[in-house]
C-alpha cells in the first residue's frame, strides 16, 4: 500500500487517522509539528501528506509554501482543518494542495479522500501497475501486445473466468478491486471459506478482512459461525 505522513499537533487526530490508515494497511508516519514534518519528508519521502493548518510553531499554509518554493511537492498534500475560512482552502489549492479535509473527520470521507489523492501520487502509482502486470502474470495474462506468446487459460475454477481479459482495458483502480476479489474469492475457495485461515495468510485484522471483503461484495454471511 502507501506511505502516509500525518502532521498534526493534536495527539488524538494523529492517533486516530494512524489506527484507521494502518488498519487500511497503509504505513503511516506521525509528525506534531513542522519540524518533524520537514525531517519526515526528507528522510522517508511518503506518498501522501495530510497536513493540519493550524500548528503552533509552523502552520500548515506555511510549510506547504514552503515545500512548494523549494521543489518538494512531490506528493499529494490534504489540507486539515476545524476552523478554516473558504478564503484558506481555495490559498492552499492554489498553492498546491489537492483536497481539504473539515475536522472532525468522517471515516468514510477520510479514506474516499486518500483513496483519490494517493491516484494522484507518482510514487503509488509506478509501484501499483508493476503489481497489476506481476499479478496478470500470475493468472496467465501477459498480453500479446508486450510480445509474448500466452499462457494457458487457468482450469475452470481455479481463477474467476474474464479477469485475465479485463486488466488493461480498465483504470488503475478499477482493475486493483477486480483483481483482490478473485484473489479473496479464491482465497475462501482453497481454505474452506475459513476466516481465520485468510486473516493469518494475507496479514489482514480479521475486522478489516471482513470489511474488505464486503467493500469488494464478497458474501461472507455462511463464515458467520466461525469461531
Amino acid at each position: 500500500m502507501a506511505s502516509i505522513l500525518v502532521v498534526d499537533d493534536e495527539m488524538g487526530i494523529r492517533e486516530l487517522l494512524n489506527e484507521i490508515l494502518t488498519d487500511e494497511g497503509h504505513t503511516v508516519y506521525a509528525a506534531e509539528s513542522a519540524i518533524q514534518a520537514r525531517t519526515i519528508r526528507e528522510q522517508m519521502r511518503p506518498d501522501l501528506v495530510l497536513l493540519d493548518i493550524w500548528m503552533p510553531d509552523t502552520d500548515g499554509i506555511t510549510l506547504l509554501k514552503e515545500w512548494s518554493k523549494t521543489g518538494q511537492l512531490t506528493m499529494p498534500v490534504v489540507m486539515m482543518s476545524g476552523h478554516a475560512t473558504i478564503d484558506t482552502a481555495v490559498e492552499a489549492t492554489r498553492i498546491g494542495a489537492l483536497n481539504f479535509l473539515e475536522k472532525p473527520i468522517a471515516l468514510q470521507k477520510l479514506l474516499k479522500t486518500v483513496s483519490k489523492a494517493l491516484e494522484n501520487s507518482p510514487k503509488y502509482i509506478e509501484p501499483a501497475e508493476e503489481r497489476l502486470v506481476q499479478s496478470s502474470l500470475s493468472a496467465g495474462a501477459f498480453p500479446k501486445s508486450l510480445g509474448a506468446e500466452p499462457a494457458p487459460a487457468p482450469a475452470e475454477g481455479e481463477f474467476i473466468s474474464g479477469i485475465s481479459k479485463t486488466y488493461f482495458d480498465l483504470p488503475l483502480r478499477e482493475a486493483r478491486d477486480l483483481f483482490e476479489k478473485a484473489y479473496f474469492e479464491h482465497q475462501m475457495q482453497i481454505m474452506g471459506g475459513s476466516m481465520t485461515k485468510i486473516s493469518e495468510y494475507t496479514g489482514l485484522e480479521r475486522t478489516h478482512l471482513y470489511r474488505k471483503l464486503k467493500a469488494l461484495g464478497i458474501d461472507t454471511s455462511r463464515n458467520k459461525g466461525e469461531q
